[in-house]
């Protein structure tokens, strides 16, 4: 399948290679020339120019959206909409809230336009490996789409939530869980370190072979503290996201108790104003499984 991809950053010029290792063509654009230049060195196509990519794309097109949550995103959708026919198909993989692609997708079916809210999960350094997506939206589109979503994700690792905004909602408390989970393992790692001065490292390891904490995140956590056990260059500052307090957010609207979801922001919150370990830790694993940019010291 032929599939346009608006969106080259960490997570998309790796998700292009996804895609054309299994099979898939692609034909890509981004803004950062620099990103387009490497792309096209990877033996990938580009378009010069949102018009001329959606143009380029033969009979029923699928676009692949991989760019940050909120204005950018409707500023894509305008521009595509000036070229999209009935029955196109556009996937917003990025991180946008559920009620924004509810309207979205909405506004976009006025014109028989479908637009599917994809949760992507698993990190710049898994994308080669098999995602975890979740999808709302259109069935028909979704079945369309199918193959796409199977080529690049692990076994069982892609699911068709429901209507439209599901798999974004979806997404959205998978991130809140996993902000709960990192600040988990953070104060736990601290406690090791007081004690005697362990080896986390070496604990970590153990732990992920066979304990019932065994995960990527406690991988990406030996691989951490493998680099440096005290994690002294890495300031203890980890910024938060959207995303991570949208979930809290929710637990109030519905009525939800989510304590651990809700406190593990605020302490992200906490990370702005003085220094622990434990947040060194967390900025430290934001830098290993998302490729998000580690604030050092001088």
């Amino acid at each position: 399948m032929q599939i346009g991809l608006i969106g080259l950053g960490k997570m998309g010029f790796n998700l292009a290679l996804n895609f054309k290792k299994n099979g898939h063509q692609v034909l890509a654009y981004d803004l950062n020339k620099t990103s387009v230049k490497k792309i096209k060195e990877e033996g990938i196509a580009t378009a010069s120019s949102v018009t001329d990519l959606v143009l380029s794309l033969p009979g029923r097109k699928v676009i692949w959206l991989m760019v940050p949550a909120g204005h950018v995103v409707d500023i894509i959708l305008g521009n595509l909409k000036n070229h999209l026919h009935s029955n196109d198909i556009i996937i917003d993989g990025g991180n946008s809230h559920y009620k924004e692609s509810i309207t979205r997708a909405k506004e976009l079916s006025e014109m028989g336009v479908h637009l599917l809210d994809c949760g992507t999960c698993g990190g710049v350094s898994t994308i080669s490996n098999g995602l975890s997506l979740t999808v709302g939206g259109n069935r028909e589109a979704y079945e369309f789409c199918e193959p796409i979503f199977k080529a690049i994700s692990s076994k069982d690792g892609y699911l068709h939530c429901g209507p439209s905004g599901h798999g974004h909602f979806v997404k959205m408390v998978h991130n809140g869980i996993e902000y709960g989970m990192l600040q988990s393992i953070a104060e736990g790692i601290e406690l090791l370190l007081k004690h005697n001065h362990l080896d986390v490292s070496a604990i970590t390891k153990v732990w992920n072979h066979g304990s019932l904490v065994e995960s990527k995140l406690m991988e990406f956590t030996q691989r951490a503290l493998e680099k440096d056990t005290n994690l002294e260059s890495v300031k203890a500052i980890a910024n938060h996201s959207s995303e991570g307090k949208w979930p809290a957010e929710m637990a109030l609207e519905l009525g939800v108790p989510a304590p651990v979801i809700t406190l593990a922001l605020l302490m992200r919150f906490r990370s702005q104003q003085d220094d622990s370990f434990a947040t060194r830790l967390v900025a430290a694993l934001r830098g290993e499984f998302g490729g998000h940019r580690v604030e050092r010291k001088d």
